[in-house]
């Protein structure tokens, strides 16, 4: 059985416990990640989330990703590769015990549109901490609501993340047109 989706608020310890695993990661396999980003709800100060650190590891193409599994494994993480049909552009990895993962890896290539959407979603985020608040009131009523459905928990959330990134996406075509 799935954990419970569990909500915290913001933990000022994320950034620096990104940055540790950030460094283990590099040394396990930085000979093919291109690039490092510390994404998701604890990359965003005073921003509540799952106490769960999500890190987007970039590489040149996705079967550089596979080749990172057995450096990663070697610190702790488990590759989960029945997601590949879930999010095809993504190779995705946790560690930690099930009912208390630490980190999630997000491994994608350089240029791929998640990686941009991701970075998009997390910039507005950081620059409108209105918007953030209001992420976070959301994710705690769909965790009640959800409990330990996890896709539907993500599933719900999607809107609003959309809709944030298609405000970003539009106001970055603005300031570039200015």
């Amino acid at each position: 059985m799935p954990a419970p989706v569990i909500m915290v608020e913001y933990d000022p310890r994320w950034p620096t416990l990104y940055e540790e695993e950030r460094n283990r990661i590099v040394r396990a396999a930085g000979d093919l990640i291109v690039a490092i980003e510390h994404v998701g709800s604890t990359a965003v100060p005073n921003l509540g989330g799952k106490p769960i650190i999500d890190i987007m590891p970039a590489v040149r193409r996705l079967k550089d990703a596979e080749r990172c599994v057995e450096p990663l494994a070697g610190i702790g993480y488990e590759y989960v590769p029945e997601n590949n049909d879930i999010i095809p552009e993504r190779r995705y990895l946790h560690k930690g015990p099930p009912e208390a993962r630490t980190y999630h890896l997000h491994m994608v290539e350089h240029t791929s549109e998640f990686w941009e959407r991701h970075l998009v979603f997390r910039d507005w985020l950081r620059l409108h901490p209105e918007d953030a608040e209001d992420y976070f009131r959301l994710k705690k009523e769909l965790a009640g609501r959800f409990g330990r459905d996890r896709e539907g928990y993500t599933d719900a959330k999607a809107p609003f993340i959309e809709a944030i990134v298609a405000s970003a996406r539009a106001a970055q075509g603005s300031d570039s047109r200015g």
